[in-house]
């Protein structure tokens, strides 16, 4: 069976650049993209698109349902089919507009990528995220040890996140410049870290409590006076591998470097989060918690906008619509609180108005 044809790689690389220049898609969109080629091209034997036809999306969609998870045992996630799929369809329509390609496919055969409007819905469906409560975020903190250079950072880089709620990109790549303790506040600057969508936006630390705070605070001195290292130098940096004593490597302590991806950074939180006897909850996780900590703590719709805009977000529907999900126990006391007149929650709070203008713009 052929492992490569030419003429794919030619065209694929075409809608790559496509994808980057014109649609504006970044690198990690793309590699998703091209995943999902390369997954329909095997299953094909690598034919030329230019013989795609209908029969092959449909062996390719029962293929699918075959395949397992690697990592679970399970079969593919319907999320996972979902967007594997769209990629695919949308490769497709832009193709069958390439010269060269019109007159061997039509547009109408990339519906045949299509999921049933069933297993969209169970696609598309929202489920109940786990997020931390702030005294198991404490309990974690409180667990790490703090005696090696590496734990030090290992303990400011979860105290950072829930002071922050920045995605583990952007932890990978602040700066100590980022960071004005004076003011209280995170410098999220597009041009030096990897900001979601690359925007730019200031974070004021979340009123959080606990040491948290106390700890950043410690370690930003410690990298200043006792490392002595300066503005340009990360503010989390990577872990500094050497030859030990029995002649194998190992971590001997920190490098000036940053990490090159946010895996060490989820590593770090697994870690701690199972030596705190706790279930993993992941860097973005924080996030969820620092969105309900709002909804319990902001006194006006004022209050909550700035919170949003705390958090990176330009409108408080995206807060609201993608992490304000109601708990189920909240959920439950909201029930049985209406039509008695007692609202505590600032969702209830906000005014509606506002709302409706917020979501008229962004379906506009």
């Amino acid at each position: 069976m052929a492992r490569h044809n030419a003429a794919n790689t030619r065209i694929k690389r075409e809608y790559f650049d496509y994808m980057k220049e014109a649609m504006r898609r970044d690198e990690a969109s793309i590699d998703q993209v091209a995943k999902a080629l390369a997954r329909f091209e095997e299953v094909t034997g690598h034919k030329d698109f230019k013989k795609f036809h209908r029969e092959q999306a449909k062996a390719f969609k029962r293929k699918l349902d075959l395949e397992v998870n690697l990592r679970t045992g399970k079969p593919l996630a319907r999320a996972t089919v979902h967007s594997t799929l769209s990629a695919l369809r949308a490769f497709f329509i832009w193709l069958a507009g390439q010269p060269g390609y019109k007159s061997k496919i039509s547009y109408s055969d990339a519906d045949y990528f299509n999921l049933s409007e069933k297993d969209v819905r169970i696609a598309k469906a929202s489920r109940q995220k786990p997020v931390p409560t702030l005294e198991q975020v404490y309990h974690v903190i409180a667990s790490m040890p703090a005696v090696t250079d590496i734990e030090k950072r290992n303990r400011a880089l979860i105290a950072f996140t829930i002071l922050t709620g920045a995605r583990d990109g952007a932890l990978a790549s602040f700066k100590l410049k980022h960071v004005n303790l004076s003011e209280g506040l995170v410098d999220q600057d597009a041009r030096d870290v990897n900001t979601k969508a690359s925007k730019s936006f200031p974070t004021w630390f979340f009123p959080v409590g606990g040491d948290a705070m106390k700890i950043v605070i410690d370690w930003c001195a410690y990298l200043r006076d006792s490392l002595l290292w300066g503005d340009n130098d990360p503010l989390f940096p990577k872990t500094q591998m050497g030859l030990g004593e029995t002649g194998g490597f190992q971590a001997v302590g920190l490098s000036r470097e940053h990490w090159s991806g946010a895996g060490p950074i989820r590593k770090i939180f697994r870690e701690a989060f199972e030596v705190a006897g706790l279930p993993y909850f992941n860097p973005h996780s924080f996030r969820d918690a620092l969105v309900q900590l709002g909804e319990r703590t902001c006194r006006s719709p004022e209050e909550f906008k700035a919170w949003s805009q705390n958090l990176g977000h330009e409108r408080v529907l995206t807060t609201l619509t993608s992490y304000g999900t109601v708990p189920a126990v909240k959920q439950a006391e909201l029930i049985r609180k209406a039509g008695t007149g007692v609202s505590t929650d600032v969702m209830a709070r906000l005014d509606t108005a506002e709302l409706i203008a917020e979501l008229a713009r962004r379906h506009s």
